[in-house]
């Protein structure tokens, strides 16, 4: 139920789910534990997961996916209402789905670190919107989540990071954790959606994502993207707080 030394929470079903508190930012400070976590799909969470997350205190669920993409597979558990009573569920996508030129580049939704400067750039209302959320939502954990927990929720979570002054070394090893996590998961399943990589595989793939997330940090300063996008000022300072207050 709670976090474990990486952040990993054992809420039952939750894949690659991590609480972001504990990452070291600027001067000195973490993170603050019990604040953001980041996962993935919503609806592989148990009854008795969702339990779990509301006793960590978690109030707020933010769908970062597509509305294609979001409800329950047969394979996924049945959740009944009372499960989640007192969560609010919220849908923010951060991209557009039917873009046929972004789709062209990524596939159905992002998938690599390489595509975050294009999606930054075509869509910047989403992620002020997303920013405005994260902010304003009521006392208690907010889960930020896509469907494997590691592009898309990487690239908002990169965002949040980056404007609370951590390293590109902690942003690369979160998103590292995420890659790892959601590889190990799709190894564990009979039919997995994904390929999933051998240890060789994944190290090359990592080796990529690095300079691409690297390439990605030369160019971006969060608050003044987040600024342009339409994101005021009280919001920055909200979303400051609820990340390191």
């Amino acid at each position: 139920m709670n976090s474990g030394s990486n952040g990993t929470v054992d809420w039952d079903g939750a894949v690659n789910a991590r609480d972001l508190g504990g990452i070291a930012v600027a001067r000195g400070r973490r993170l603050q534990p019990g604040r953001i976590y980041r996962m993935g799909r919503a609806e592989w969470i148990t009854a008795r997961g969702w339990e779990q997350a509301y006793d960590a205190g978690v109030r707020t669920v933010v769908d970062l996916r597509n509305d294609s993409e979001i409800g329950r597979r047969d394979t996924d558990p049945v959740v009944p209402p009372s499960a989640v009573a007192g969560i609010r569920f919220l849908n923010r996508p951060t991209q557009e789905a039917a873009d046929p030129e972004f789709t062209a580049l990524t596939g159905p939704y992002l998938n690599s670190p390489r595509f975050y400067p294009e999606n930054l750039h075509r869509w910047p209302e989403k992620f002020a919107a997303i920013a405005r959320t994260l902010a304003d939502a009521p006392p208690g954990g907010v889960v930020i989540h896509c469907s494997a927990g590691r592009d898309r929720t990487g690239l908002v979570t990169l965002l949040l990071l980056q404007l609370a002054g951590a390293a590109e070394e902690e942003i690369w090893r979160d998103y590292q954790q995420a890659a790892a996590g959601i590889n190990e998961w799709h190894r564990l399943q009979r039919q997995p959606r994904e390929h999933p990589l051998s240890d060789a595989e994944l190290a090359i793939r990592n080796a990529g994502a690095r300079q691409e997330l690297r390439d990605v940090l030369g160019v971006l300063d969060a608050e003044t993207y987040l600024r342009t996008a339409g994101t005021g000022e009280d919001t920055l300072a909200r979303l400051r707080a609820r990340l390191l207050d």
